[in-house]
């Protein structure tokens, strides 16, 4: 069997660059070399394609370094039209040709390539690719559009606010009692940002100046919600091959113990206070209810490929908190875990979703 020629996607524009170079590294590391040839593309912060290193070494999580896409002077191509699948590269020896792409695995986090944008580009040039669409993308991305797509399904949200720096300047007042409404503790994010960059809990009404000014950092919209109280609880979805329905792994659990909340320095910097639990201690009502929530969240918003559902179990039930429509992917993040925890490994994973992505024939 021929191999399927696969462009690992990875780096990018947002603040969580570094993240989606981990991933990379972890993507390279265990993909079947059997069955995928592996081009390495990466995305500079300033947004050119160069042709990467194949070495999974160079993008190790390191605490003291994070890994980065570096301009090495290669620029890839993408086809001219969708009548090619091929890809080229120049430097300094000129223009070659990589081959036709049967498949492309965008591994990009946060704006510019989680978004819907490079969905977007890879649609035009008609060329197949793992994971969610345009409108899932976008959608899942937004966490004001997605909180208003759930409650529209009837799935139950968190309550909040969203407001953007014009419209708190024009009437502070207004949003002061909105804002307020909501009661304490809040937590205050960018609308279209993950890895909990630019969140901040706000304890006390006196540190929400502060934390607004590091959401607005990240994006011009910033939601401000209602803190639940409740074990948070997370599960990973997959779309199934045709003639397939949506699968839905166990849940994983995060117990924060020593820290205000699971924060940027504990998902990826291994940082104390947080404790990760895979399967979570769930009956087995609670776990048919929260993969019924999840199912239905991933097909409200127009799931494909895959997602992790971020859930808060409540004495009441189950809160959605948000949808990642590419959640983190090194060997070690909850998404990953849950599926191993079904029985689907690291290796086999990244098949599935190739293959799935590579079968729908892009959309």
């Amino acid at each position: 069997m021929d191999k399927l020629r696969v462009v690992l996607l990875f780096g990018g524009r947002s603040s969580e660059h570094s993240i989606s170079c981990a991933t990379a590294g972890g993507v390279l590391g265990a993909i079947d070399r059997d069955r995928f040839e592996v081009i390495p593309v990466g995305i500079t912060r300033d947004g050119a394609s160069v042709l990467e290193s194949d070495d999974p070494a160079r993008f190790g999580l390191d605490p003291a370094h994070l890994p980065e896409v570096v301009d090495n002077g290669t620029r890839v191509r993408w086809p001219e039209s969708a009548s090619s699948r091929e890809l080229t590269v120049t430097d300094g020896s000129g223009e070659r040709s990589l081959g036709d792409v049967d498949v492309v695995f965008p591994i990009l986090h946060g704006r510019f390539g989680e978004d819907g944008t490079i969905q977007g580009l890879l649609e035009l040039a008609g060329l197949p690719y793992v994971g969610n669409g345009v409108l899932a993308s976008a959608v899942g991305m937004d966490k004001h559009f997605t909180k208003t797509v759930l409650e529209g399904a009837g799935i139950e949200v968190a309550p909040w606010v969203t407001l953007t720096r014009s419209a708190l300047d024009e009437n502070p007042e207004l949003w002061k009692r909105r804002v307020h409404g909501l009661g304490l503790p809040v937590f205050v994010k960018p609308a279209r940002a993950g890895s909990s960059v630019g969140v901040t809990k706000v304890s006390d009404w006196s540190a929400l100046h502060d934390a607004l000014d590091i959401a607005f950092a990240e994006d011009r919209t910033v939601l401000i919600e209602a803190a639940v109280v409740g074990r948070e609880i997370e599960c990973g979805v997959l779309e199934g091959r045709p003639g397939e329905g949506v699968q839905v792994s166990v849940a994983g659990e995060v117990v924060v113990t020593g820290r205000d909340f699971y924060d940027f320095d504990a998902k990826y910097l291994d940082a104390a206070g947080v404790e990760l639990i895979c399967p979570a201690d769930l009956g087995d009502g609670e776990l048919f209810e929260l993969q019924r929530i999840a199912r239905r969240a991933f097909e409200a918003i127009g799931g494909q490929g895959l997602a992790r559902v971020d859930v808060f179990l409540t004495g009441e039930g189950f809160v959605v908190n948000e949808i990642n429509t590419m959640p983190g992917f090194t060997p070690i993040s909850m998404f990953p875990t849950c599926w191993m925890n079904s029985g689907l490994s690291y290796a086999d994973l990244i098949t599935e979703l190739i293959e799935v992505g590579y079968a729908a024939g892009r959309r």
